[in-house]
Order: structure tokens, then sequence, then C-alpha cells
């Protein structure tokens, strides 16, 4: 239905839902006050109008992404006062049991995909889940509320592009309240009218008065059924204001007391509420009733989340990853053996998820078309098509956090990112999203997604497509990092990874496309948790991955001409480490040498020389060796990028260096 059908009930639901609102902000200005909300809080006084009346023209199965102001949004779908309230305390009865707060609101029920405290981060979120619904047929529509702070970032424009290009069912709604935090839209914007910069993209796009919620309403809905008629994504600007601090830690010395009075007459509330009693549409009685309910919910929310439960210090790591996964993958007995690439084997992961499964598809710069940097994906366009072989815009953080989106709708997307260098451009999606989602809900949502990017130098690609930041990935708790450096791991590795729950990169080093060799006719799936000993030795291990793998297995082959034995061990998994392989090893030779291609300073050699000390302190003759990339911006010139990366001579030389190894 298009129009609003203002009847009494539904008047009475409108005004209820502002009141609720309102109520609920003022008592958690209270309670911040009396300390029991801590951190940043963000009201919503002032607004109530946006939540209520885009809500009024949604569905149960509609999905809303939200920002750090979510307070209403998340009580205007369905949330309880005393599930939100809770989770403000930090509770364990919170709708995220107190790990998210009030910035970070979830609730997998009313299909309310989180606050987000980074501007502009859930627009290709939201996208993304747009992409899986419209992927998968169905007829959803995801909201996503912003405020006029994101239209200054890149991500705004990434995402209403990638909606537009794709026509996905996604309505942006922007709460233009005139500030973001303290900087008036005046003052930072070049031309405050936002709707032509919608429009821009070639999206529908209007404005309504924010504080009218029978306006935003009957826009809401307009552009709602519009969507579901496949028209693609729309835009709405509801312009309004924060009769409220940006946060409680706001003195608010930017803006004149005069203004803000000025607006607390435009209520929302006081205005809807006197526009239904001069019309006899309702009366004193009834909002003094609303009132009184409303207050009776409110105090039944504070007696409970004052008698609530805190999580367990013992549940601290519940919810970084999935608590169940996948068994490993049994391996078959090799079959015939075949000729073949690391580029190909690539290739044929792909090209065997997506045969499998119709759920996978993947999207990249330049991988249809094209045919990928690497021409990895070469071929793959023709034969699975535009649909799930995705040519994207150069806009790594829209379409990564499309990925995202997508995988939290049940789809299983591959996320080409075309060099590890412009992975640094989505890094908010992956560090703050991808990585973090699962805890902050509480286990509520996962992210069943596969980043693949090429990385590592040796190519005269100059300093800025030449890096490992393998330490950067491997950092982060909720990301599993692998790293394949043979055939088997390169056509392997793929398939393990769309069956884990959290989000996977794998990294695959540049220098690797090229090689050759054999691998069997059967090759299928391979474990990714786990080490893999390369070579066996008795009197040195050496720890290595990609690349610098096959330096390490070199080096060993030298050392053993001076009869030194060096056992080498393929990492393979870089997040989390197998820790137990390593141990073993180190303890059974008494000597480590990490080959790292990353630079030495906070690198990831660094972290696993430590826990290599930790563990086996007792067992060790020699401190633990690193031979690592000079502390440079990996240079042009051939024989320059030979002397910063580590080669095989620096391996033998740091085995020889160790104390008691013979020489």
């Amino acid at each position: 239905m298009t129009k609003v059908k203002l009847d009494h009930t539904h008047a009475r639901a409108l005004l209820q839902g502002m009141i609720r609102i309102r109520r609920f902000e003022e008592k958690c200005y209270e309670l911040y006050t009396q300390e029991k909300i801590r951190g940043f809080l963000h009201l919503y006084d002032g607004e109530e109008a946006v939540a209520v009346g885009i809500s009024a023209a949604l569905e149960p199965r509609d999905r809303v992404v939200s920002t750090y102001r979510e307070h209403g949004h998340a009580l205007a779908r369905g949330m309880s006062m005393e599930s939100a309230l809770a989770e403000m305390y930090g509770k364990a009865t919170g709708c995220a049991g107190g790990r998210g707060g009030s910035m970070h609101l979830f609730d997998a029920e009313t299909n309310l995909y989180g606050g987000n405290a980074i501007v502009g981060g859930g627009l290709p979120l939201a996208v993304g889940l747009g992409l899986g619904d419209h992927m998968r047929g169905e007829t959803c529509v995801t909201v996503c509320f912003f405020g006029d702070g994101a239209l200054a970032e890149g991500e705004f424009h990434e995402s209403m592009n990638l909606a537009a290009l794709w026509k996905l069912p996604v309505l942006f709604v922007l709460e233009n309240n005139l500030y973001a935090m303290g900087t008036a839209v005046a003052r930072v914007q070049a031309n405050p009218d936002f709707v032509p910069r919608a429009a821009s993209y070639g999206m529908p796009a209007e404005s309504v008065d924010g504080n009218d919620v029978v306006s935003v309403e009957a826009a809401a809905r307009r552009l709602v059924e519009a969507i579901r008629a496949g028209d693609g994504p729309q835009f709405l600007e509801c312009r309004t204001y924060r009769t409220r601090p940006h946060s409680m830690f706001d003195a608010e010395k930017y803006r004149d007391k005069a203004e803000v009075a000025e607006w607390r007459k435009r209520s929302p509330i006081t205005r809807f509420q006197s526009w239904l009693l001069d019309n006899n549409l309702m009366h004193q009685d009834e909002v003094d009733a609303i009132e009184a309910e409303v207050e009776a919910q409110l105090k039944n929310a504070v007696a409970a989340c004052e008698q609530a439960p805190w999580e367990p210090v013992e549940d601290l790591t519940r919810h970084v990853v999935a608590e169940t996964r996948p068994a490993p993958p049994d391996v078959l007995p090799p079959d015939t053996l075949t000729d073949s690439t690391y580029r190909d084997c690539c290739r044929a992961a792909i090209t065997e998820a997506m045969l499998r499964d119709d759920r996978v598809f993947m999207m990249g710069e330049d991988i249809g078309a094209y045919g990928g940097c690497y021409a990895v994906s070469m071929g793959l366009l023709k034969e699975f098509g535009p649909d799930r072989i995705r040519d994207t815009p150069l806009s790594e953080s829209a379409f990564t956090g499309a990925g995202i989106g997508a995988a939290l709708v049940g789809m299983r997307p591959i996320v080409e990112i075309m060099t590890v260098n412009f992975a640094m451009l989505a890094l908010d999606q992956i560090l703050n999203t991808a990585a973090t989602i699962r805890h902050m809900s509480a286990g509520q949502f996962g992210v069943p997604l596969v980043i693949r990017m090429a990385t590592g130098a040796g190519r005269q690609l100059a300093a800025q497509h030449s890096h490992s930041l393998e330490a950067f990935f491997a950092h982060i708790p909720g990301l599993r990092v692998v790293a394949p450096a043979t055939l088997e791991d390169a056509r392997g590795m793929l398939a393990t990874a769309l069956e884990d729950p959290d989000p996977v990169i794998i990294l695959e080093h540049v220098m690797l496309y090229n090689m050759t060799g054999k691998i069997a006719a059967n090759a299928g799936a391979v474990d990714i948790d786990r080490a893999v000993i390369r070579r066996s030795g008795r009197d040195v291990t050496l720890l290595a991955w990609s690349y610098s793998l096959w330096k390490a297995l070199e080096a060993a082959e030298e050392l053993a001409k001076d009869g030194i034995e060096a056992e080498v061990i393929d990492l393979r998994s870089l997040r989390p480490l197998d820790e137990a392989t390593i141990a073993a090893s180190v303890t059974r030779t008494r000597r480590a040498v990490v080959v790292d291609e990353g630079w030495r300073t906070g690198s990831l050699s660094a972290e696993i020389a430590a826990r290599v000390q930790e563990a086996c302190f007792w067992h060790l003759d020699a401190p633990v060796a690193r031979v690592c990339a000079a502390e440079v911006p990996v240079p042009y010139p051939k024989h320059l990028e030979t002397a910063a990366l580590p080669q095989v001579s620096d391996i033998i030389a740091a085995v020889k260096a160790l104390p008691g190894v013979a020489s």
C-alpha cells in the first residue's frame, strides 16, 4: 500500500512509537549521568519521525543497517526496551550480549544488522545485503540510515554507484540533522543540496520534512514500493535536527542555544500530537495512557537491567570465530599426475567451486572481460556469465563491503582485490565489519566470505605494488589468513575456505602464478588449519610460507651439501598459526630461522619468533633468527629489488651464524 492509512489505530501507533523512543533516550541520558551507561552515547532526540516513519513502511522480512545513533531505529523495528537498554549497560541479556554497547545494537530477529561507529561504514554492507537478496531472487528491501557527514566519505560515492549500477533493492535514508558531530553542513559542503548528488548516479532521489512523521512514511512507502517493483535503489533525504549534543562528551560550543530552542518547537512529537488533538483524532487521556504505558515499560526495563547478569570473564573469547567449524576435508589418494601451473590451479579451484555451489560468485576489478590482472579468471565470464563473475568499479571498499553483506544473507562470495596494496582501501570493511560483526552481535551474524589478493615483490613493480602485508591481516582477530605456496594448496584451499563460517583471506604471491609442476587430476580440498613439513631435518627448522617456502627449500638443499640438515615447514595458515607443529619441530632441531618477505619491524616473523621462544625456550640451543626484507620501500631496479628481499644466500648465512651449527 503506497498511501498512509491514517486511521486511529495507525495514528496512535505512530505517536506511541515516537514517544517510546523519546522517553527511552531521556532515560538513557539520566542513566549515563549515573554511570550506568558508559562510552559514547549518541541520543536520537528530535529525529524520532524518521525512524518511526520509515519503519512503518517496512515489512518484517526487510533489513536495516544503521549508524551509531541507532537506538531509535532499533526500537522502531520492534526491539524491546529491555534488550536495547541491557546492551547499553553491557549486560549479558542485551541484544548483542553486551558486547556491542550503545553504538552496536544487533538483532537477527528484527533483521537489524547493527549500528556502525564508522561514518559511512554501513553503506557498503547495505549494498551487499541488497546484492545477496537480488541474486537469490528475494523481494526484501534493505534500508540504510546514515547522517550528512557520510556524504563526504568515499564509501558513500562508491556505494551509491554500485547500488545504482546493479539496480539493487536498497533505500538510502539520509538523516540530515545539519551537523556532522560539531561541523555544520554549511561549513564543509560546497553544495549542501544532497538530492542532486544522489540523482547524479541515475538514482531516484527526493527530500522530505524529516520532522513530519506522516510525510516520512508516505515517501518511504512510495519508494519501497518502487524498489519491490524492480526499479532499483532509491534515495530519501529526511531534513531533521538533533536536539541533544552529538554525544554525551559534547559541550555544544558550535551552535547557538537559540537555534536549538527553535528546533525544539518543531519537535516531531509535539507537532504530530498537537495535530491529532486539534483535529479530534485523539484525546488527551489517550496520550496520557501512552505515556503511562511507556513509563511502565521503561521502569520494568531498568529494573531488569539492574538485576541482569554480566557475561562471565571466562567467555571473553567467545564469538570471535564460529564455535563449530566443518571437519577438515578428506584427502583422496592421488590419481594420475597432470602438468599444471599455480595460475591454472587457482582458476580450477574457482571453477569447481562455482559448479559445486550456486551460491558462489566472484567480484572484483577487471576479473571478467579482462580476465583478471594475473589472468586467473580468464574465460570464467564466458562460462558463468556476468551475474556470477561480476566486474566492479574501482571501489575496493564498496565491493568488499558488498561481499560481506551478501555473505550475511546466505551467498558465498569470492572477493578479488587486485593487489594487497589496494586492500588498504578496503581495510575499514575488513577490520571493522568482516572481522568484528560476529563478536559485536554475540554470534548472531557470521561472514562466510573469501577475499583473494595478489601479494609480494619480485616483478619490478616498485614500492606501491610490491608489499607483503600478511602481518596486517594476521594481526586481526576474527579473520583466517592463508598463503598457498604449492599447486595442491592453490587448488584446494579455496574449497575449504568457502566452507568456513568466518572470513578467510587467501594471499597469492605474484611470483608463484607462473610456477609449473605436476598435480593429481583428482586433487581437491585441503586442510587450511595445519602447517606441513615439506622437508625433514635434524639441525634447524626453517619456517616459511608462500614464495619464501621455495627459497627455504633451496637453501636447505644447499645446506645439506655441508652436512647441515634443515627441516622446512610451510606454515600455510598465518592466522591461526599451527603452533603445535612449529613447537614439535623446533623441540627436535633446537634451532629456528623464520623467513619473511615483510619488513623486519612489526613483522609476522617477530610474532612467530616470540611464540617459538615462549613455547620452546628450554629446548633452544640458539636465539631464533629472522631473514626479512630490508627496511626500505621496495625499489624498482632489479638489482636493488633483489637486494631488498630475502634470498637463498641470506637464509644459508643466517643458519650458519647460529651457535652450534656445523659449518
